[in-house]
């Protein structure tokens, strides 16, 4: 196959969005896939365009896969960064990628006639070029949503007005509705396309993923299934272990390690992991870490002045990222309200792979609520108290810290593994070149009989999207459930953090 990808993050950005591209391609590629990736010069998360590449003029390279069955064309477009991040500054910086990006896109299609044109959202402000880009050369257009950045924009205050949201909400899901495929990274996302009117069977389910081989518990060489002295000595071995991983990146040894790695940005809600601290601050056993560079950064080192119990480490190279998640004893995943079910943070697969218990915020019913219950502690997002409290309990309670780790490692092993998730994806994307969309034979996402009403003599692409009656727990149960041991399961075997999420 030959795909064409439209996206505002591509590797070489560690992570995020940028760091599931790159290994999307890589993978397509060293399956015998030919890609062209039309992108941005790496930028993020620190909001700076990284040394060696131009944000003013066009870059093309091109490469083979490792093995040399693929080859991968990247196409660099002008893009402008702003020094501080607002709102109307956001909005330039995402126009200055979808008008530079227009005329790379319209001219690869032409020359490369690709079988698949691929957006990533963000940016939404690229889905017109693609779909006009695939329907020049008629192909199929495939929507990849890993963020609903335009509802979240507007329910975290980012933008504000009422009829501008109307209008852009609007025609977001007008584009949306145009798409061959559109796919997003969770059950509850996929519901929310439906709401958007979104056809039931054109919707694809296309979780992160994590390489539990890299992104794993970390542990001394001692004999694991040791009892009496040979037990203590395995723990005061393991004690030994972590504090000489520390002392790699700095942290205090002997203290229990709670700890952030990713985007520090507006819709983590970062200031919940500073009032806790600060609530926190008569304890001389833990010890909070926020890792990462990003928007608010500045804001978030002034608030956090006078708080011994804070550090603040830069962005980690990928090659240190496994040894910082086992610095800590608790990961750490605040959220702001009304961000939860928007967003899918690809920070909470490593955290998961690496073994170690979540503090979550997060409201009952939600993704995020529904993964870390059973690997760690959910609390109500933006609630500093009860995230605290959640912090403390975990802090004090080894054993219930280990228990949840291994739980949340076995998970992740079971559901997030990249080959397995990749795979089934490959063969969505061949599905997709076969199947004639407008016929209705392609099955789409599954969904429980009655759980979505949709009136039938309504038109595929126009469906109205008002008045829908949906079971977000039967829709994870059914869309997501395990098909059995083989590639065809979506998430049967074994992402970030990045560390973020999304920019």
């Amino acid at each position: 196959m030959k795909i064409l990808l439209h996206g505002l993050n591509y590797s070489p950005e560690e992570i995020g969005i940028g760091k599931y591209s790159g290994e999307m391609v890589q993978e397509l590629s060293e399956v015998g896939h030919h890609v062209v990736v039309v992108t941005t010069p790496p930028y993020y998360p620190q909001w700076k365009i990284l040394d060696g590449y131009q944000g003013r003029i066009y870059s093309r390279q091109v490469t083979q896969s490792k093995n040399g069955r693929g080859r991968i064309e990247v196409i660099r477009c002008p893009l402008w960064v702003p020094r501080s991040v607002t709102g109307l500054k956001r909005v330039i910086h995402l126009a200055s990628f979808g008008l530079s990006s227009i005329p790379p896109m319209f001219w690869s299609a032409i020359r490369f006639r690709p079988d698949v044109v691929m957006v990533v959202e963000p940016a939404a402000i690229c889905m017109p070029t693609t779909w006009i880009a695939a329907r020049l050369t008629r192909a199929k257009a495939w929507l990849h949503v890993q963020d609903f950045e335009v509802d979240a924009a507007f329910e975290l205050g980012i933008l504000k007005q009422p009829l501008l949201k109307r209008i852009v909400l609007a025609a977001e899901a007008f584009l949306m509705r145009r798409f061959d495929r559109v796919s997003s990274i969770s059950p509850n996302m996929l519901v929310k396309l439906i709401q958007k009117g979104v056809a039931q069977q054109r919707v694809v389910a296309f979780p992160n993923w994590v390489d539990c081989d890299v992104m794993k518990p970390l542990e001394p060489a001692v004999d694991q299934h040791a009892v009496g002295p040979l037990s203590e000595n395995r723990a005061a071995a393991k004690r030994h272990f972590v504090d000489s991983i520390r002392a790699k990146f700095g942290l205090p040894p002997g203290k229990c390690i709670a700890l952030y790695a990713g985007n520090l940005g507006a819709k983590q809600g970062l200031e919940t992991i500073l009032d806790a601290a600060r609530q926190s601050g008569g304890r001389s056993d833990l010890h909070f870490v926020i890792c990462g560079r990003g928007a608010a950064y500045n804001d978030l080192l002034a608030m956090s002045h006078g708080l011994d119990n804070v550090q603040f480490l830069p962005l980690q190279p990928m090659e240190r990222f496994n040894e910082l998640m086992n610095a800590a004893d608790i990961h750490l995943l605040p959220q702001k309200a009304g961000a939860a079910d928007l967003v899918m943070p690809s920070k909470l697969t490593g955290m998961l792979a690496t073994g170690r218990p979540v503090v979550a915020c997060a409201s009952p019913g939600t993704q995020i609520a529904d993964v870390v219950d059973g690997h760690g502690l959910v609390v109500p997002p933006a609630d500093s108290v009860a995230f605290c409290e959640a912090v403390e309990r975990l802090a004090v309670d080894r054993d219930l810290r280990e228990s949840l780790g291994t739980a949340a490692r076995a998970y992740a092993v079971k559901n997030l593994g990249r080959k397995s998730i990749l795979t089934k994806f490959i063969g969505d994307l061949k599905t997709a070149c076969s199947i004639d969309t407008q016929s209705g034979s392609h099955a789409g996402v599954e969904l429980p009989s009655g759980s979505v009403r949709v009136d039938a003599a309504e038109s595929i692409s126009d469906r109205a999207y008002s008045d829908r009656a949906f079971s977000d727990r039967a829709f994870s149960d059914r869309a997501f459930s395990d098909r059995g041991d083989g590639e065809r399961s979506r998430e049967d075997v074994c992402e970030s953090a990045a560390p973020t999420a999304s920019p």
